[in-house]
Formats: C-alpha cells, sequence, structure tokens
C-alpha cells in the first residue's frame, strides 16, 4: 500500500496541519504493514502555479516536476494532505499542486453525461487547521468545501478531515483543538486500498 503525505503550511514546526499529518501518517505506519511513504513538502518545495507557460511545457523541470506530482497522486492509495485555512481557503501552493494533478483525460474526463472521475479508490484523510472556528458547511468554509468537490471531481469519495478549529483565538484554545483533533485522527482500514 502506498501514501503520499503532502504539507503545504508555510508555519514550519509552529504549524499544527503538519503535526496533525505526521500524527496521521504515524498511524497508518503502526498499523499498516509495509507501508510505503511518499512525501511531499509545497512549502520548501513548491510546484509554479499554472500558467500558460506551464501548460505549454516551454520548461522542461517544470513539466517533469508536474508530472512527477501526477503519477505521484496516481500511485497512491491513500492521501493524507495538510490543509490549513488561509484567507477561507487553501494554501496557494496546495492549489498550485492541485492543478497539477486535476488533468484532463488522466484524473478525470468529460462525457456526453458530464464529468467522470477517473482516480477513485482512494483513501483522503486532510488535517484542517483553521484560526477561527467555521464549523461544518460554514459560508465562510472555501477550505474543506472546496477539496471535498475537487477530490470528488476526480472520483474520490472517501474523504475524512480532521480539524483543529479556533488555533487562533489563543493557547489554550489552541492546546484543546490541537487535544481534540489528535483524539479524532481515524484507525486505517485496510480495506481503503
Amino acid at each position: 500500500m502506498k501514501l503520499l503525505h503532502i504539507d503545504s503550511s508555510a508555519l514550519g514546526a509552529n504549524s499544527i496541519s503538519r503535526e496533525l499529518t505526521a500524527a496521521i501518517v504515524a498511524r497508518w505506519q503502526d498499523n499498516v504493514p509495509g507501508l510505503e511513504v511518499t512525501y511531499r513538502d509545497l512549502d520548501n518545495n513548491p510546484l509554479p502555479h499554472l500558467t500558460g507557460q506551464v501548460l505549454a511545457k516551454t520548461d522542461p523541470a517544470v513539466a517533469e516536476a508536474g508530472e512527477i506530482a501526477i503519477q505521484q497522486f496516481l500511485e497512491s492509495d491513500v492521501l493524507v494532505i495538510g490543509a490549513p485555512m488561509y484567507n477561507f481557503s487553501v494554501p496557494s501552493t496546495l492549489k498550485a499542486w492541485i492543478d497539477r494533478i486535476a488533468v484532463a483525460g488522466r484524473t478525470f474526463r468529460y462525457t456526453e453525461a458530464g464529468p467522470q472521475g477517473l482516480a477513485g479508490g482512494k483513501k483522503v484523510v486532510i488535517a484542517s487547521a483553521r484560526g477561527s472556528i467555521h464549523g461544518d458547511n460554514a459560508p465562510t468554509d472555501f477550505q474543506e468545501a472546496y477539496l471535498r468537490q475537487v477530490f470528488g471531481f476526480l472520483g474520490i469519495t472517501d474523504i475524512e478531515f480532521v480539524r483543529a478549529e479556533g488555533i487562533g483565538y489563543g493557547p489554550q484554545q489552541r492546546a484543546d483543538a490541537l487535544r481534540g483533533a489528535l483524539a479524532a485522527i481515524p484507525a486505517p482500514l485496510l480495506q481503503a486500498a
């Protein structure tokens, strides 16, 4: 089984989402013998944002980086993604990665009946960190709703969120939110692959 671990927080050692993804991956490693983990840090090694030049593949190194990203995605059975909320959405580095994996003909296609996801059969666990408290389905949530939509568009329906909210409200709320999120980490289900 292959797990792709992605972090996107710009906060380094102060990141709640990074702490959560590390704990989620450790839980999978403890429970799934032979688990193969690939790690991508989108803050330390970002993909260039999608531009006309990127689409035209005029830079071979950029084209190769995009191909590596989509191959890692396609080969994974499980994705653990650290997705902090930045300005009501996801970090631009995470969006740039999504732009490389959402590729017509490879991870989705259009049919006469509408779009069809081609990347199903994967499990996605998203470590969501939020400075404020938004709750479920809040009109201010363009983070979790976006991630659920984009992965669903690619054919992935097995999506879980591990959420730490209100971490910007102060040290006690931050500690309580982290403790609650760590306690909510789901046990790996081997049938996910």
